[in-house]
Formats: C-alpha cells, structure tokens, sequence
C-alpha cells in the first residue's frame, strides 16, 4: 500500500515502532537467532554487561574508515584532528577543521547531528613514523629534505613520499633498517590506541564503541588501489601496525596478522576491509599471480577467512556497480567516478576507463565461478559503508549546504576560507556502516562484521534486513515475531541457504524489510521509494545478472524542485515483503542481496550552489569556484540507498 506523505511519515513509523509491528530494530518476540559461527577469540576485561541486549539484534551504525592528522595526506592538507577529537566527533561532540587562522583558531567547525554508536579511526600504517618526524622538532631526520619540503610545501611532499610508499620503499631519513621510522610510528600508533581506550565506554550503559584499527595502504602500477582497512576485535593488537611497506605482497599481510594476532595465543583477533575498488584498475581482487597462473585453493581460503566484509561506498565514489560496465542496471548511475585508478584522478593524461573488475557487484559474481573451480568462494564479502573522511570527522555524511569536503585525494583548503564548492564535484560525503548485533559492545559488534551481519548506507540511517529460506510465509511481514521466524527457518544476511528440504523442486523464499532514516526534528529523514533485491549466478559457466523490484513503488511520482530542493509525492517508511526467486534453478550457483532506496533529493552539490544562488541561465556571471554548478555533469538530485550483505546458495554435490 502507498506509504505516508513526507509530513506524516515519521510519526507513523514511531508509531510502527513504538507498537512492535516493525521488527527491524529488533523486539525480543520469541527464539533468539544461533550464536555466531565466528565469535570472538579474545576476552575484554572490565567490560560491565550491556544494559541494553536484544537476543534478536538491532541495528547499529557508525563508521570504520577514518583518517586523522596523523595520516600523511590529511597532514598535508591542513587536518590537525587526532584520535582522540575523532572519537568526540563521533560521540557528538564539536570539532574545528581547517583552515585555522594565525592565532591557530580553526576558521570552521562541525558537529554531528546525532552521534554514532560506533568507530575505528584508520590513519596510513605507510608513513606514520615519517609523517610524525616530520612535525616532530629534534628528531631524527626532521631536517632532512623530504622533511623540510613537507613543512614548505605540503602537496609536493604528498606526492613524492606517496610515490615511495607505493613502490614499498623507505626514506633515506628513516636509517640502517628504518630505525628511525619504525620508533617514531610507536608514538602515534600508542596515542590511536589510548584514543580508543579511553572512547570506549565499557560501563553497563554501552553508550559507544571504539576499535583499534589502521589502513594498509596498498598500491601497484600508477596510482592502482588495493587498499585495505584492519580491524581488531579488541585492545590486544601487534606492537606496530603492519604497513605495506613491510608487506607489499597481500598474502603477506594476512601472514604476519596469523603470526601477531590470530595465531599468537593472546586472543588477538582481526578482519580485513577492501575498499575503493572502484579505483582499483581490477587489480584489488586477483584471480590469477603475477605469472598468469590461478590463484589456488590456499589463497582462497585465507581470503574468505581475513576478508569477510567490503566497503561499497565511501567519499571518492561507489563500487558496487557502473552502468556500461558489466552491468545494464540503471540505478548503477550512482555516485561513480569515471576512472579506473587514483593516478587519472590527478593526471587525466592517465585516466583509463573503468573496467567491470572494479565493481563489487562483478567481483561477487566471479566468486561464484571460483567457487565452481577451487571449492571455495574468496569473495564471499558482507557489504559495509563509511566516509573515508580525512577531517577526523567520523559520520559526516550529510547532504547538506554545510558540507565540507572530506579531503585526502579532494581539495585542500588553503590558507583561507574555500572559495566555491569545497569539495570535487564528483565526490560525496561518504556513507555508514550498519551492524545487526545483541549490544554496542566490541565483542557482539565484532562478531556480527564476522558473520556479515551487516549492511550499507550511502548517509541515512535507513534500517535494512534481509532472511533467506525455504518456507516463510507470504504474510510473514504481518507478524509481529518476524525477525524471530526470519532466523528459525533460515538465515540471516550474510549466511548460505541452508540445504532444500523439499529437494531439486523446491524455491527458495527470502524476507526483506527496511524502515526509512526517522530523521531529527530539524533534520527529517527522506521516505523509500523501493526495495530490490539483485541476483547473481552461475549457469554452465557464465556469469549472470538480474535485478527484481520487490517493494515499493518505482513510480510513485516523487520530485524534487532544484531550485528550492523542496520534495514531492509519497513515499514509504516503511516497506516488507515475502519474496520467491521466479527463475531459480537448484543446479546453478548463486547470490541475493537486497538494494533500498530512496525518494529523490538534491545532492550536496546542488545545495550548495542553491546556498550561494548561483544561476546558470546567464543572467548573472557565475562567481570563481562555482563553475561546476553548471557543468554538464552536475549530477543535481541523488537517490540515497542501502545494500545488504548477500545469501548466497549452493547446489548439493551431485545436482
């Protein structure tokens, strides 16, 4: 049925809520879900019991991609955030960003609308000791020429000291074995950790959670992404961060966090995060070593053990899919960037265009034909969102006239103001990561990002489910126990379709909800427009695609007046359906995840331009900074969305 209008929406859905006939924050109404097949090896000690659990789950949002002054390019853009303003950003509190003016007052500042549950600050493993060492008066190599054109001129010092970590090679001021370099990473890598000690409430009241974590920043060719967030499930983390300098190889990498962390016996443990695959020339997930040989089953399954989550979307673009490129999907026209690697976003001389490779949605097909060849699946990956912010400014997402930019590859503000739009048109705020787990604890949290319970946001906190199975009701979205049914006859997103009980003729069914952002009072949220759910498999060893429109209303005549950015027409708070695969054939391998999205509304860009009332009818000449807001290729609305972490089924041996 047609959802409520823009003006009645939210308080109908506090209604829903407040009533327990929406499920998807979780009501404890019946058996709880099975225990994580991947629970948590270490123990956290001083940890009250959360006040707050629900035996169902409910979901939790925040962000895992977060660069602070201690990364080498936030530092050279201006950003004198640490770990420690970071974690209040996220908890609510006000943070000043650059520029700062001679008295080293920041000249703007930011505050959350509404805090995050959860964060993990990933400053560069790659060049922490340098960078330190080269704001660090009196130690050694500070005056060293790599050191002295960072201080007088921080851009240059991005790109050549990016351009010597790309190729995993250290400064000559870093000394005989990178002494130098290695001690001086101790000093912030143990001020990220005391940040995230003291962040962490582990008092009864669970109000935040903070994670230990860092990036590996892998690179190949010109400028070829394959870079990696490392999470940890709790304070017991290696004595450094291990960069890709010391491990330029990636099976490396996950070697060196067995040997430190998941196989050293001090209840370490850790998951690894690909993103920005869309800036990855293909080369982010291999399927074949460097000689051309296939991967084999041992680099298979260390992948699918280390590498259990992906980022779909994040500030420099989206990797789910393209248009055009493998895909004739016309919702994948959506916040891509039009190159293959980060050397075209700087040199366009070697901009390439996209290759299907990139794209998440591609990659999880292709895991299907390697499962089909090696017996298992290494890019069985849960879908997760952040910012990739390089403000220190975790969960800044929103599409509004006030957006900042989030720097690292975007503009540098300078020593003044911005003047125009302060960000590259072609990048956004970011999105959030969505956790389905008992309590904001690191251990419950944790574990749901292990069995990728989990979900994307591109910015609102739109709460998506997805069950898969073989005998849900048609009217189960009736039922006030849902989610409960949802785990007892099936399983939740992230799992394999358990095996058919009624055999090679029965058809899989799968419950998807999703309840639109609420909003705040000054900031209400925006209806859904629908839900689909996206197919991929295997059939005769061809790769194939399709997407199903399940809930909602792709029509349903909502609008946006861009000169205003007043919206129009109705919309959905919330949306449910019992939905059966039509075209399922139990001999092919397969994936479904499920996709909402919004009602149109204008994009950051476009507010900002309406802010600063820019006409691009030539009535008035367009100020310095403001051209894009008439370039053929301003994207002027946006449809926000959500995706979730696949199902994935397989034939029993034999069919």
């Amino acid at each position: 049925a047609p959802g409520p209008s823009s003006a009645s929406r939210t308080s109908l859905l506090h209604l829903v809520l407040a009533t327990g006939l929406l499920l998807v924050p979780g009501v404890s109404t019946g058996a709880s879900p099975p225990a994580s097949a991947h629970p948590v090896t270490g123990v956290e000690p001083n940890r009250e019991p959360c006040e707050d659990n629900d035996p169902l789950r409910r979901a939790f949002f925040g962000d895992l991609h977060v660069h602070t002054g201690f990364s080498l390019d936030a530092s050279t853009m201006g950003t004198r955030t640490r770990p420690r303003d970071a974690y209040r950003f996220a908890q609510g509190e006000e943070i000043g960003i650059q520029p700062f003016d001679s008295q080293g007052r920041p000249m703007r500042r930011l505050r959350l609308g509404r805090p995050l549950d959860f964060a993990a600050v990933t400053d560069h493993a790659e060049l922490l000791g340098e960078t330190h060492i080269c704001t660090t008066p009196g130690t050694p190599g500070h005056s060293s020429i790599v050191c002295r054109i960072y201080r007088s001129l921080p851009r240059l010092a991005f790109f050549w000291m990016n351009s010597q970590a790309s190729r995993a090679v250290r400064h000559d001021f870093c000394g005989e074995g990178a002494i130098h370099c290695l001690t001086a990473a101790r000093i912030p890598w143990q001020e990220t950790l005391e940040a995230a000690e003291s962040a962490y409430d582990r008092s009864s009241a669970c109000r935040f959670t903070s994670f230990n974590a860092y990036e590996w920043t892998g690179a190949a060719g010109m400028g070829n992404n394959f870079h990696r967030n490392v999470i940890f499930a709790t304070d017991v983390v290696p004595e450094l961060p291990i960069s890709f300098i010391d491990t330029p190889v990636l099976m490396d990498l996950w070697s060196r966090l067995g040997s430190e962390c998941r196989d050293a016996g001090t209840g370490c443990d850790v998951l690894v995060i690909p993103h920005n695959s869309n800036l990855s020339a293909g080369r982010m997930f291999r399927t074949e070593l460097p000689d051309g040989t296939p991967i084999g089953a041992e680099e298979a399954v260390t992948r699918a053990s280390y590498e259990r989550l992906v980022e779909v979307m994040q500030h420099k673009g989206e990797s789910e899919c393209m248009l055009g490129v493998g895909t004739e999907d016309e919702l994948c026209s959506f916040e891509n960037l039009e190159m293959n690697s980060f050397a075209g976003r700087f040199m366009p001389f070697l901009a390439e265009p996209p290759v299907p490779r990139q794209f998440v949605r591609n990659i999880l097909v292709e895991g299907l034909a390697q499962e089909e060849r090696l017996g298992v699946n290494p890019f069985r990956f849960g879908m997760i969102a952040s910012t990739d912010t390089h403000l220190g400014a975790p969960g800044s997402v929103d599409e509004s006239a006030d957006y900042p930019g989030h720097g690292g590859a975007g503009k540098p503000p300078g020593d003044d103001l911005p003047v125009g739009l302060p960000d590259d048109l072609d990048f956004n705020p970011g999105g959030l990561v969505g956790v389905w787990a008992e309590e904001n604890s690191r251990g419950s949290l944790f574990a749901g990002m292990m069995r990728r319970e989990t979900f994307g946001t591109s910015g609102p906190r739109i709460r998506v489910r997805f069950f898969g199975g073989w005998d849900y009701e048609p009217d189960l979205c009736r039922d006030p126990a849902r989610a409960s049914e949802g785990y007892a006859r099936g399983v939740a997103m992230g799992g394999d379709l358990p095996p058919s009980p009624g055999g090679a003729s029965a058809t899989p069914s799968f419950l998807v909800s999703a309840a639109s952002d609420p909003g705040s009072s000054s900031r209400p949220g925006t209806p859904l427009q629908r839900i689909q759910i996206i197919k991929g498999w295997l059939d005769g060893g061809a790769l194939h695609e399709r997407v199903y429109d399940v809930a909602g209303d792709p029509d349903n005549g909502a609008g946006v007046d861009l000169d205003s950015c007043e919206t129009s027409g109705e919309g959905f708070g919330l949306l449910c359906t019992v939905w059966r695969d039509p075209d399922f054939d139990s001999a092919q391998r397969a994936f479904y995840y499920a996709r909402v999205i919004e009602n149109p509304v204008c994009r950051w860009s476009q507010r900002l331009c309406n802010a600063n009332d820019i006409q691009c009818d030539g009535s008035a000449p367009v100020p310095e900074g403001f051209e894009d807001c008439c370039s053929a290729a301003h994207h002027r609305t946006i449809q926000e969305r959500a995706w979730s972490s696949p199902i994935w089924f397989s034939p029993l041996p034999g069919e």
